[in-house]
């Protein structure tokens, strides 16, 4: 099992070669209205473009109001997001992973989101899709081992220190953790062996690791950087992130994500608040959240 349960091999790991997906998402009951209280955990994605269109526009508003609100009156650097936080987030990582496995449903919606909307929505499909692409369904009992990740004002504290020591961008790193670890959830290593929240190979962690601790989050993020930095970042992200991680796949979502924090650091408190999925020979199962 790997990294982000979609099985993508750690820093400097082999290439990956299977590739499956599983089932799409059946919606079975109505979708939250705008204006309605923040949608249920399990409230169903519609299928048909045009109210997708209009339930994602109305989730990303509620969203970004949402964490504006959090941000200035709550305080990221502790504890959980609030409660709309993690719905409204939960509900357009949902969203999107429906889009993901049904591309005809996903252009006739983007076809109906407003610009910047749609950007940004086929950004994370894309991602999304890719990264499915290499997935290694697990076939017997989810024994994945996950916890709470860091407070999200603590993480970007570390991203930045990380980026101001060997001039990676924080959102290329913060993307790299997102698609590894989910912000480091995920705390077990992945098929190939690679470990922490990183998932660095033990090999290359000796080698970039500076001594530090693998399962340490701010050793961690400073071994990527300097990993990413010695692979020719940040002239070459793509070279040097193919060397993270041998897949191009796997470079253009770190890049579609990081592109999209850029644009607004609020798609990071966003993506701090996406969870957990493990794909089985079953189907898809959410490991984490409410």
């Amino acid at each position: 099992m790997a990294a982000l349960a979609l099985s993508v091999t750690g820093c400097a790991g082999p290439p990956d070669t299977a590739a499956a997906r599983s089932p799409a998402a059946v919606p079975s009951t109505q979708p939250p209205s705008p204006g309605q209280k923040a949608p249920a955990p399990d409230a169903a994605i519609p299928a048909d473009p045009a109210r997708l269109a209009d339930d994602l526009e109305d989730t990303d508003a509620r969203l970004r109001r949402a964490i504006d609100d959090w941000r200035n009156d709550g305080n990221p650097a502790k504890g959980e997001a609030p409660e709309p936080v993690v719905l409204l987030a939960l509900h357009e990582q949902r969203a999107y992973r429906y889009l993901a496995r049904n591309p005809t449903i996903a252009s006739r919606t983007y076809a109906r989101l407003p610009k910047d909307l749609a950007g940004k929505a086929r950004d994370d499909v894309t991602a999304i899709r890719g990264l499915i692409s290499l997935a290694r369904p697990v076939s017997g009992p989810v024994t994945m081992r996950v916890e709470a990740p860091e407070s999200a004002d603590v993480l970007l504290a570390d991203f930045r220190r990380a980026e101001r020591r060997f001039g990676v961008e924080w959102e290329v790193l913060a993307a790299v953790m997102f698609v590894e670890t989910k912000f480091g959830r995920v705390r077990s290593p992945s098929y190939t062996g690679a470990k922490g929240p990183m998932q660095f190979m033990p090999g290359t962690w000796r080698a970039y690791g500076m001594g530090g601790d693998i399962e340490d989050t701010r050793d961690a993020l400073l071994a990527a950087a300097n990993y990413l930095h010695a692979s020719g970042a940040p002239r070459d992200y793509r070279r040097a992130l193919y060397a993270y991680n041998h897949s191009q796949a796997y470079v253009d979502a770190v890049l579609r994500h990081a592109g999209q924090m850029k644009r607004d650091i609020r798609n990071y408190y966003a993506y701090y608040n996406w969870q957990v999925y493990v794909i089985t020979t079953k189907g898809e199962r959410r490991l984490t959240g409410p």
